[in-house]
């Protein structure tokens, strides 16, 4: 094992929270290395499709204001979300819109030549802004170049297995070179995680191959608390069956969900806001549609953009049509698009302050890998892509203070060779137990036990077969040495089994529905004992507690659309 650094901060992943951190940290005086198992411009920040949300003075609803974007957020996180940190995103987002629009993002133009906005589910005004329906893509390439200017360093396609940790502070990060398979130990002050979501746990989900949740595994056993991980957000458009994310945007450019009887079904769910409710009333809206027979055969319902026309939807949704056409042969300007929910986003994760520090020194988290929180039990569209701008500027500035603050140290040598031989386990299984059929597995528990509807009988079995397939990833088998490959998914597959295990319980510790955890045998919200973030600390098992939820302005009232 070779030894690179040191390094003031380490940022292990290249999304958009990632760059946006390093970006802050090489501004304030740290030498930044980001550390991504794919090449920056291909995380899964690119797929974000619909827009970013953000109230902009002079090209904004004149009703709208920040304020209006804070309680928009709070009562669509079914008001677990912590109402000091949505209000510190909403009233900086103008901020952070500015910037990368100065740093040369192309956002799409209104005919006065201001930036653009659009309707978003659960927005009461339409704030959403947009780059066509490429809006991450365009988002990502503009900050990985402002990162390459600003001096931040680079290791594309390393995978990170652990942060070299006492459980009190840490000491950098161990992982290896995936095409030569050589090991590294990297020496920081700081580590950053920014790993994105762990989508990938389910069957069915619009995640790239990239989100197998690696950074809630990695803190956890660094430490460090995780919260709310029963809350994963389906979204409700997938394309069926390929399950690639059909963008918001296209309901909120005016498309319409159909049953196969012709309805626009919306009315019986949310009879204002419609197609435009946020995503957890729509996606539980649509299976049960399938449910009582009136979706399409192979369980699906229609998203109609037909009544657009061809000029608005390659203007708007060039991408949505592209996809459309590749992978279910269906033209929208033709016919309508068949969708189905799919999981898409994990709204807990790695527990953070409001500058994304941990309770381990040395340790901060940003983005989906986060959990600040600004979600609570359900996200509106177009504000994770904010969430990553505006509190990977605060982690990426606060962890180039620590840096400051601290001199370099030398890890305890247990904790080094503890890391660096969970690194190797799957390289010494004899018993060869398929990382590919663990997965399998994982994604029929979580489907059909832990998904859009859930009870305690299904959450209970779900609880005893994951805890049983903790016990066997030290079983899974994933070679070594040059194209190490097999041994990165071998360590994302025991990542998500964590992950896994982790939603399940504190799914069946919450005994209430709230947001996108839905319980059949425990269907209304209960304040007076859930009103609270469930925090999960890892000691061979889920230790689970809670916290109270902060409420500045807005006390729970019903939740209605």
């Amino acid at each position: 094992m070779e030894t690179l650094g040191p390094y003031d901060v380490v940022v292990v992943g290249g999304g958009l929270a990632g760059l946006r951190a390093a970006i802050e940290a090489r501004r304030h005086g740290a030498s930044a290395l980001v550390v991504a198992k794919s090449h920056p411009v291909r995380s899964h920040s690119s797929a974000a499709e619909g827009g970013v949300a953000a109230y902009i003075e002079g090209a904004s609803d004149p009703r709208d204001s920040p304020l209006q974007h804070a309680f928009d957020t709070v009562k669509g996180s079914d008001w677990l979300a912590d109402q000091d940190a949505v209000e510190l995103m909403a009233f900086d987002a103008e901020r952070a819109i500015l910037e990368l629009e100065k740093w040369g993002c192309l956002f799409s133009r209104d005919p006065d030549g201001k930036i653009a906005r659009r309707p978003f589910g659960g927005h009461t005004y339409p704030r959403t802004r947009f780059a066509a329906d490429k809006t991450g893509m365009c988002m990502l390439h503009t900050v990985y170049e402002r990162a390459l200017a600003e001096g931040v360093d680079m290791l594309y396609e390393f995978y990170v297995t652990d942060v070299v940790s006492d459980k009190r502070k840490v000491y950098g990060v161990i992982g290896f070179d995936v095409k030569s398979g050589d090991v590294y130990f990297i020496k920081s002050k700081a580590v950053i995680l920014a790993t994105g979501g762990g989508g990938l746990m389910y069957k069915f989900s619009t995640n790239s191959y990239l989100n197998s949740g690696d950074g809630y595994a990695i803190a956890a056993r660094a430490g460090a608390p995780l919260a709310d991980m029963e809350f994963i957000q389906f979204h409700p458009t997938a394309l069926y069956p390929s399950n690639i994310l059909i963008t918001e945007a296209a309901r909120g450019e005016g498309g319409y969900l159909i049953n196969k009887n012709g309805e626009r079904f919306m009315k019986r769910y949310a009879p204002e806001r419609m197609e435009l409710a946020p995503r957890d009333v729509v996606a539980r809206a649509i299976m049960n549609e399938i449910k009582e027979g009136r979706g399409f055969e192979g369980g699906y319902v229609l998203l109609d953009l037909t009544h657009l026309g061809e000029e608005k939807i390659n203007e708007r949704l060039p991408l949505v049509r592209e996809v459309s056409i590749k992978f279910a042969k269906v033209d929208p300007v033709k016919e309508p698009i068949p969708v189905r929910p799919a999981a898409h986003y994990t709204m807990g994760g790695v527990k953070t302050n409001l500058d994304g520090a941990t309770e381990v020194k040395g340790l901060f988290a940003a983005g989906e890998a986060a959990c600040v929180s600004v979600h609570g039990a359900n996200r509106l569209g177009s504000n994770s892509l904010l969430e990553t701008l505006v509190f990977g500027r605060r982690a990426g500035m606060a962890a180039a203070a620590y840096a400051k603050e601290v001199g370099y140290s030398e890890p305890p040598k247990e904790a080094l060779s503890e890391a660096e031989a969970r690194l190797w386990l799957p390289t010494t299984s004899e018993s060869g137990l398929s990382f590919g059929q663990l997965r399998k597995e994982v994604g029929e528990i979580m489907w059909n036990y832990v998904g859009i509807e859930r009870n305690e009988e299904g959450l209970k079995t779900a609880v005893k077969k994951l805890k049983e397939l903790m016990n066997m990833t030290k079983y899974v088998k994933g070679s070594g040495g040059p194209g190490a490959y097999e041994l990165v998914a071998a360590h994302e597959t025991i990542n998500m089994v964590m992950n896994a295990y982790a939603t399940a319980t504190a799914a069946l510790w919450r005994t209430e529905s709230r947001g996108a955890h839905y319980r059949s045998d425990y269907p209304k919200r209960d304040n007076e004992n859930w009103l609270a973030h469930t925090i999960m600390r890892w000691k061979g098992t889920w230790e689970m507690e809670k916290l109270p939820v902060t409420i500045t302005r807005w006390p729970p009232q019903e939740r209605k659309y």
